[in-house]
């Protein structure tokens, strides 16, 4: 239940956004400004099946807002979907927010969903007891994503680098599978496949996105233009966006028993997934909406992550970070 991250992709697919418009390539789902139904793009990740639990317990129309959300199985086909104008808003990282806005393309995050809490990780065969000991070791992620940036991090933490490890430069759907098999000593992975990778493979956690608090938030990002004429239905899809969280408190297993069926999985489980993210209040928006020189808010994790990838030539300069949030949205349902 986790996102896939493709930045090269999308840094390709951000290139040819103009060219596919000129030839009238590009279709978009809404000008802003009809009351045509937002079109929200989701993809396997614990936090985001919240959003079924909204429109599934009638939240939406609590609210008086059109929304269709969109099932993408593959995460970076609704990044996609959202850079070209298919979808209004999607469910994703901060990361990859980052790489279509420094190619012009005007998004808006609107609402933290959650901050992975253990949901990302480093897994390791048993006998490797620290970080230090990945030194000389085979490592596999996928270059340019959040977990490259959370290894990068682990790493530096001990006084390491990419250059002391073999890194291997592969996807989650074959690091997982490459770790369980023991062609890779450590493999950075997310839910489900983490879990797998832990029983199937008889690994273990050696660090997490829990050893980093706020390094990897998971957003509803919105076209700007949306957010600029539309502002009344972005309110209301927050607002039931916590309509839904508040229901889950006091109807845990019924909402996780239509969360996991949605997800194609058993109600342990996906509670399993749940406890590897931190779902994120009213009031954990407003503070992550904030300012402050550390991982916990959002700018500061843009600017960090943002020159992470500049370093790897996957995103160019991005003049002003804090444009990419607009917090009104959750600082009213805050005060509500």
């Amino acid at each position: 239940m986790k996102r896939t991250k493709r930045m090269i992709t999308l840094l390709l697919l951000a290139a040819m956004l103009t060219a596919l418009a000129g030839c009238g390539g590009s279709k978009e789902v809404s000008t802003g400004t009809d009351d045509s139904p937002i079109t929200i793009a989701l993809s396997p990740w614990p936090g985001w099946f919240f959003w079924f639990l909204a429109d599934e317990r009638g939240f939406f129309d609590k609210h008086d807002v059109k929304v269709d959300l969109k099932w993408f199985p593959v995460y970076s086909d609704s990044l996609q979907a959202l850079s070209t104008g298919k979808v209004d808003a999607n469910s994703q990282t901060l990361s990859d927010t980052l790489a279509p806005a420094s190619k012009g393309i005007g998004l808006k995050a609107v609402l933290v969903n959650d901050n992975s809490n253990g949901g990302d990780a480093i897994v390791s065969k048993p006998e490797i007891g620290s970080i230090a000991d990945l030194k000389g070791k085979t490592v596999a992620t996928e270059l340019g994503t959040v977990d490259h940036l959370l290894l990068l991090t682990a790493l530096d933490q001990h006084g390491l680098s990419e250059k002391d490890i073999n890194f291997v430069n592969m996807t989650v759907n074959d690091a997982g599978p490459a770790f369980i098999s023991g062609k890779t000593d450590a493999s950075v992975l997310w839910e489900p496949f983490q879990t797998k990778a832990v029983k199937e493979g008889k690994g273990k956690i050696l660090f997490s996105s829990e050893d980093t608090p706020g390094l990897i938030p998971d957003l509803l990002v919105f076209r700007e233009e949306v957010v600029k004429n539309r502002p009344n239905d972005v309110q209301k899809i927050v607002d039931a966006w916590f309509d839904a969280l508040d229901y889950f408190k006091t109807h845990e297993d019924e909402a996780i028993e239509l969360m996991a069926k949605k997800a194609e999985t058993t109600p342990e489980d996906f509670k399993l997934g749940l406890e590897s993210i931190k779902l994120f209040t009213p009031e954990d928006n407003v503070e992550a909406f904030g300012k402050r020189e550390d991982y916990t808010s959002l700018s500061y994790t843009a600017q960090k992550t943002a020159d992470f990838l500049k370093n790897l030539d996957m995103v160019d300069d991005i003049e002003d970070v804090e444009a990419l949030f607009d917090s009104r949205f959750v600082e009213k349902a805050a005060k509500e």
